[in-house]
């Protein structure tokens, strides 16, 4: 599993740059409409802008001199109406703009996590969390896209607003325009005192709502078990504890946004009207004739032009909790983006006969602690193989490595003679099939999960399931191939569940099969439709069984047994049974005295 943002501090530098990275490349595509927008925002700003000039100007020509030219108030009036007006429908525009702008960066952003991970390595999922992994793809990709609506638009509006007001204020009067100025310094200085106080909060009650996830995906999952082992109550516990974690640094963060963000610039405001009214009182006091009406306009535009750069000021630090959010999200579907995919092969070989060969294959998950050793194994194209050994023997692991769901060392396996490494992973997931001791199911119909989304025809997928006898049980379905088969194939039993699976597996027509204990569950009447699906493959389809049911491989071609990741016996059924005290032996005797002991 990538590793998590620190839970007690910020995402370290590095991971902030990557994933302001990520969040360029996904909205690069969008550059020109980015562009636009900012002149639109510009062009809404000069509009406002000209509201408090409209104002100075009706009170310098018109208000204190009491002029009552009315054609020419009227179109004052008239003229800033309009202009404010215009300013809200060219910044709503833009808001709709850059909604669409997020959404579809946003769109491509989780597109391309879920396609990463589908191609990441069988490896990475041994350490991986399911909910951890589902709220990367959703729920951290959903807070990257505020970042685009809600912190991006108000973001540059606010800027461009700011600036506008700042040059006006400046043409204006400099020096008092130079005290306005003096709110960024504050402001920046409020910005990095709250991110110092809230980015632990923000980073830790992002990763603990991953693991809220990865606990309610757990238990749901596993509902039968909890509720079976009476620890519906410790479930409960554990998960209100995090929680409560949760809910605390949701405080902590809220704590600082309370306190620093909105009431200290409310008080930046007040305090710099006072000093711009200060100002002009003290002007009055050295005029003999205290404010002119010029003076007076001046300082109504100012009192005007300061709420509204005060309130970009405000809007913008008000989005830095939202950015915060966004930003961890981002260096943590980053992160999941930085593992690395399975290797691509230096060639495309293809499988044509289906001939497998193992040559001094040894493996271990860990250093030191190997698993297999010295593995050397010829199956011939068209035979049936099975493999059989008490649990720890190594027969999973062999079979992942056949799979390729783990790299083998180079050279040591080998299909038609060529280096498996070597063969493209769309020809070989095309022409290598598995049945999975677990059939996984799609919530979808019966033809469905035989096509697994590979575009095959209503024949093909046909002939797949009579070639796994599973065609009877789906056409007495309510609706036949068409039925839906409820979540994880609910409506099924757990033999019909595994010949959808063999249908799946055969549907591809491949030249390799692999069964990986798929009988283990399985009563002896859906083994013997197995058994005759396997029968019929006999010639075509190179098939190897990972066995716990030794009966399934009675009629193999060659058994082999292991023992310790090393072949300990090998032959057919018949030369293995004569071996006496032999290891297969001892587990078949082993196996018929269970059956003995079982009720019924």
């Amino acid at each position: 599993m990538p590793s998590e943002p620190t839970p007690n501090g910020p995402a370290p530098a590095g991971e902030r740059r990557a994933a302001l990275q990520l969040l360029l490349r996904a909205a690069l595509p969008e550059v020109a409409l980015l562009k636009g927008a900012l002149l639109w925002l510009a062009v809404a700003a000069a509009l406002e802008a000209l509201g408090p000039l409209l104002g100075k100007a009706f009170i310098d020509r018109y208000l204190l001199p009491r002029n009552a030219e009315v054609p020419a108030i009227v179109g004052l009036l008239g003229g800033a109406l309009v202009a404010g007006c215009l300013a809200s429908w060219l910044r709503y525009g833009q808001l709709v703009r850059l909604a669409g702008l997020a959404m579809r960066s946003v769109q491509r952003i989780r597109e391309s996590v879920y396609g990463h991970v589908l191609r990441l390595p069988m490896r990475f999922f041994d350490g991986a969390i399911t909910g951890q992994l589902v709220s990367r793809v959703t729920n951290d990709t959903e807070a990257v896209k505020s970042l685009y609506v809600q912190v991006l638009f108000v973001m540059l509006d606010s800027v461009i607003t700011l600036v506008g007001m700042l040059a006006i204020m400046a043409w204006l009067d400099w020096r008092l325009m130079l005290i306005v100025a003096l709110l960024g310094p504050a402001v920046f200085g409020i910005v990095w005192l709250y991110q110092r106080l809230s980015a632990p909060a923000v980073t830790r009650s992002r990763a603990l709502r991953s693991d809220i996830n990865a606990q309610a995906a757990e238990s749901i999952s596993g509902m039968a078990v909890v509720q079976a082992s009476g620890a519906t109550e410790v479930f409960a516990e554990r998960f209100a504890a995090t929680n409560a974690a949760h809910y605390a640094a949701r405080r902590q963060e809220l704590r600082a946004n309370a306190w620093l963000l909105r009431p200290a610039l409310d008080l930046l405001n007040v305090m710099l009207l006072a000093a711009v009214i200060g100002v002009f009182s003290w002007r009055s006091t050295q005029a003999l004739g205290g404010l002119s009406a010029i003076e007076v306009g001046v300082l109504y535009a100012f009192i005007s032009y300061i709420s509204r750069v005060v309130e970009p000021l405000i809007q913008i630090t008000m989005q830095f909790s939202q950015l915060q959010q966004a930003m961890v999200a981002a260096a943590r579907v980053n992160t999941l983006l930085d593992e690395a995919e399975a290797p691509k092969p230096a060639s495309q070989a293809q499988v044509s006969r289906g001939a497998i060969s193992v040559r001094g294959l040894d493996f271990a998950y860990l250093p030191g602690r190997p698993v297999l050793r010295g593995l050397n194994l010829e199956i011939p194209a068209g035979s049936f193989v099975g493999i059989v050994g008490h649990t720890g023997s190594g027969k999973s692991t062999l079979l992942s490595l056949l799979l390729r769901f783990y790299a083998a060392p180079p050279g040591t396996l080998h299909i038609d003679g060529q280096p498996i490494e070597q063969f493209g992973d769309a020809d070989f997931r095309l022409t290598v099939g598995l049945v999975p001791q677990e059939p996984f199911l799609l919530a979808a119909s019966a033809r469905e999960n035989i096509d697994m989304g590979r575009g095959l025809s209503d024949a093909e997928i046909e002939a797949a399931a009579r070639a796994a006898h599973a065609e009877g049980f789906i056409r007495r379905l309510e609706r036949g191939y068409d039925t839906p088969l409820g979540e994880g194939g609910a409506r099924l039993s757990v033999g019909e569940k595994q010949l959808i699976a063999i249908a799946r597996a055969l549907a591809g027509q491949p030249r390799i099969l692999f069964l990986d204990e798929a009988t283990s569950h399985v009563d002896s009447e859906t083994e013997a439709v197995v058994q005759r699906a396997l029968a019929g493959l006999r010639g075509r389809v190179t098939v190897v069984a990972i066995a716990h049911r030794l009966s399934t491989i009675r009629a193999a071609d060659e058994v082999v047994v292991l023992n310790h990741g090393r072949i300990a016996e090998r032959g057919t059924h018949g030369a293995l049974m004569a071996i006496e005290g032999g290891l297969y032996q001892r587990l078949v005797q082993l196996q018929q005295l269970a059956a003995l002991d079982e009720p019924g």
